[in-house]
């Protein structure tokens, strides 16, 4: 423990957020690194807790509590709070192949469930975590490690995601012969489509996949398996079958008006918006001048109102069907499970800054759309609602009636899609909807794999990796018996 008082003696410090009115003008990063020194204060609040919460994932009350990967926490903080960083380093890439993406973009669980948020702030394990990366970058720690020899056994990976990254550079670590395939132009997933550039730099992106390139995985992009290259012919020319395609398919929102245009799935308007940015073209799916409504609160909404608000939309409204949560734990809700309080995200401050109020209405639901004599979407129509002991009830004489010109559906996932991947393969699916895995994660079919949302269903950015990981040690158990090789 580097300071048995350190959390008596220093408050929490979060990372040195951009002002609001400058960050929206920009798709730049929002948020800065603390000095060092800092850096090492906030290290310092770590208790090296006897039994410690933050590095143990688990599922409680329907909500992630710890860190699924089993970051060793404590150790690094301890280690930067010492001076220590190139250490903390080697440390945070023993458990997180990238630190860098879950520093950035991870909610942090391992935050609600440190035993210091007990009954204070927990400690800046987040940001800390993303400045031990981000300072071996800089350093010059992190450089190609390709393996020093190689098995021979060659195996192929679809979907460039978390999930499908990590199994891939596990595997490749492990010797194996690894190819990734991605049905975009760009590898990545939903860390470069799916998540817009001011949370996550595509340069960050780039940068591991390049690293990861360099050690020796081989990329394919603009291939779409099930479609350009046979699940059958895979099995045929690889040992082993990895799938982490995701959970894309979107929940759609079925009343009356549906089919007016200018309302669109929420990830369809991140991806074409990041393309746009990247490839440096405007795009037609645009929020300029448009009243804007976001029908959903999770992540991914937050991420369209903030860029929507990049665009230049007129006003901007985000509804949420459940209640606006407390801004202190409740009581059906101790630690360490993830508290379920009032926040405010980065899309809702810059909102606030803007328009002068938080964009969020609570306990609303949409009852239909308006659309105009062209056909495009003109209003929405929608009805207050209050909790009862059976649910969700509407409340008679709230209805409204708000101006929109464009919609967008961030209501969540449904599982992957009935595509003719699954089907070619006869892969069997559960009841969610996602395939089928034992603990090995390998489907009822041999020799092919699944992680990621595709199997668990939406979920975070750490359980990707966590599930990528534990299918790469399948795989590479599975490859290395005699079963495996007789292939």
């Amino acid at each position: 423990m580097g300071k048995a008082t350190g959390f008596l003696e220093y408050p929490r410090q979060l990372p040195v957020f951009r002002s609001p009115v400058d960050r929206v003008r920009d798709w730049n990063e929002f948020h800065h690194h603390l000095p060092g020194t800092a850096l090492q204060e906030q290290a310092a609040r770590c208790m090296d807790c006897g039994v410690p919460f933050c590095h143990t994932g688990t599922i409680l009350n329907g909500a992630t509590s710890g860190c699924p990967l089993n970051n060793l926490i404590p150790d690094w903080n301890h280690l930067v709070y010492q001076g220590n960083w190139h250490h903390a380093l080697e440390l945070l890439h023993k458990t997180n192949n990238f630190p860098e993406f879950t520093g950035r973009v991870c909610p942090a669980p391992c935050e609600g469930s440190c035993v210091l948020a007990i009954d204070d702030d927990p400690v800046s394990i987040k940001s800390i975590e993303c400045a031990i990366v981000d300072r071996g970058f800089e350093e010059g720690w992190i450089v190609p490690q390709p393996p020093r020899k190689r098995t021979g056994k060659r195996v192929a990976i679809v979907g460039s995601g978390p999930a499908g990254l990590a199994c891939a550079d596990q595997l490749n670590k492990d010797g194996h012969l690894v190819t990734v395939f991605e049905k975009s132009d760009r590898i990545g997933g939903l860390l470069m489509y799916g998540i817009p550039n001011m949370k996550l730099d595509k340069k960050i992106v780039q940068r591991r996949v390049n690293l990861l390139e360099q050690e020796g995985i081989q990329f394919i992009v603009n291939t779409e398996v099930g479609k350009d290259y046979s699940p059958k012919d895979l099995l045929r020319d690889f040992d082993a079958l990895v799938l982490c395609g995701g959970a894309s398919k979107p929940r759609d929102l079925n009343v009356e008006g549906r089919q007016l245009k200018g309302i669109h799935f929420a990830m369809d308007f991140l991806r074409a918006n990041t393309k746009a940015f990247l490839d440096g073209h405007a795009t037609g799916l645009s929020a300029a001048g448009k009243d804007v409504i976001v029908i959903g609160g999770g992540d991914t909404g937050t991420d369209c109102v903030a860029t929507a608000i990049r665009q230049g939309c007129r006003s901007l409204v985000q509804f949420e069907i459940l209640p606006q949560p407390g801004s202190r734990r409740a009581s059906d809700n101790p630690w360490p499970q993830w508290p379920r309080i009032h926040r405010m995200d980065y899309g809702h401050h810059e909102a606030l800054a803007l328009f002068g109020s938080d964009p969020r209405s609570f306990s609303i639901r949409t009852l239909a759309f308006e659309g105009d004599y062209a056909g495009s979407v003109a209003a929405v129509q929608t009805i207050e609602v209050e909790g009862r002991t059976n649910g969700l009830a509407d409340i008679e004489g709230s209805n409204r009636t708000w101006p929109a010109q464009l919609v967008l559906l961030a209501m969540g996932f449904l599982g992957p899609p009935k595509d003719s991947l699954l089907t070619e393969l006869r892969l069997e699916v559960n009841d969610r909807g996602t395939i089928t895995v034992d603990a090995n994660k390998m489907t009822t079919v041999p020799r092919v794999f699944a992680a990621g949302d595709i199997e668990r269903g939406q979920s975070l950015i750490v359980w990707a990796i966590a599930d990528g990981r534990r299918a790469a040690q399948g795989v590479h158990t599975y490859v290395s018996t005699d079963k495996g090789s007789q292939v």
